[in-house]
């Protein structure tokens, strides 16, 4: 446990302040919420595995409703209270700690489900099917969500993905996950280049050498700062064999399946090896007020 406790202070040490925590931009946040076509004037909606906060901002800003943003890391509950705070949207922002896996909203609570770069946690599959159970009759899920785009990519890119995300598949793999939860996915699009390293890639490789000169000598910590140098090269050396697709997915069927009734190897042979089981998972505190 202690060494588990070590690589997390590690991860965050890397992570910490940063823009973003995954590939992203305001301009691809606001394209795919321009194809929400039929949400109320000022809906609710929920921002799941928020982060830092950016798109939340965003999000809060367009749509004029009510954000509930969550996420398992104070410090980023932190960074979005002051983005919050600066945008002017603060009281339309709320924020609190919790566990994606075990949200403590009612049935109809949103109109709209948002997450950007963290449904791969609990799986496409379980993430669309577990999250229906709060969102409203002809709501709207969107997230973005690491995809291959070419069906044969090499090896070398294959295997590093095999070991970050075994649940990785192609778009048509994903499409088809979303219809079989219940939805109709109404649009989808792949964010571009430049929002791999604005706000996530470029900041993130700036501490690094610093981070390397810190942790000299500690074997465990620079295997986890070498593991996001050698996800950088693998993004710059293959960049059109894979990349974040944000889907847009409406709530058209009422049946309220919950995710333990639906896997991901019920549906399409994705173009990476099957979903990995994700009992593993860490488990984070229970939300606070």
């Amino acid at each position: 446990m202690a060494d588990n406790d070590h690589l997390r202070d590690v991860f965050f040490d890397l992570h910490r302040d940063l823009p973003r925590e995954g590939p992203g931009d305001d301009g691809s946040t606001l394209r795919a919420l321009a194809m929400c076509t039929e949400l109320p004037a000022a809906p609710n909606v929920l921002d799941v595995g928020c982060g830092p906060g950016m798109q939340t901002v965003a999000l809060a800003v367009a749509t004029g409703g009510t954000v509930s943003a969550v996420d398992a890391h104070e410090p980023f509950l932190d960074q979005l209270r002051e983005r919050a705070t600066e945008a002017g949207v603060r009281e339309r922002i709320h924020v609190m700690r919790g566990d994606m896996s075990d949200l403590p909203f009612g049935p109809d609570s949103f109109d709209l489900v948002w997450s950007e770069g963290a449904a791969y946690i609990m799986g496409i599959s379980g993430a669309f099917t577990a999250w229906r159970a709060f969102l409203r009759l002809g709501g709207y899920v969107v997230v973005s969500e690491a995809t291959w785009l070419v069906p044969d990519p090499p090896a070398e890119v294959r295997d590093f993905w095999a070991t970050e995300y075994p649940g990785m598949t192609d778009v048509a793999g994903n499409l088809e996950r979303i219809a079989a939860a219940g939805y109709e996915v109404v649009g989808h699009f792949t964010l571009p280049a430049e929002s791999w390293w604005t706000h996530y890639q470029t900041p993130l490789e700036a501490r690094i050498p610093a981070l390397l000169e810190k942790y000299g000598g500690d074997e465990a910590a620079l295997a986890v700062i070498n593991g996001t140098v050698e996800e950088h090269r693998i993004r710059r050396e293959y960049p059109e064999t894979y990349g974040y697709e944000f889907f847009i997915a409406r709530c058209t069927c009422a049946d309220d399946r919950r995710a333990d009734e639906l896997t991901d190897d019920d549906v399409h042979e994705p173009a990476a090896p099957a979903a990995a089981d994700r009992s593993d998972a860490p488990e984070f505190p229970p939300p606070l007020d």
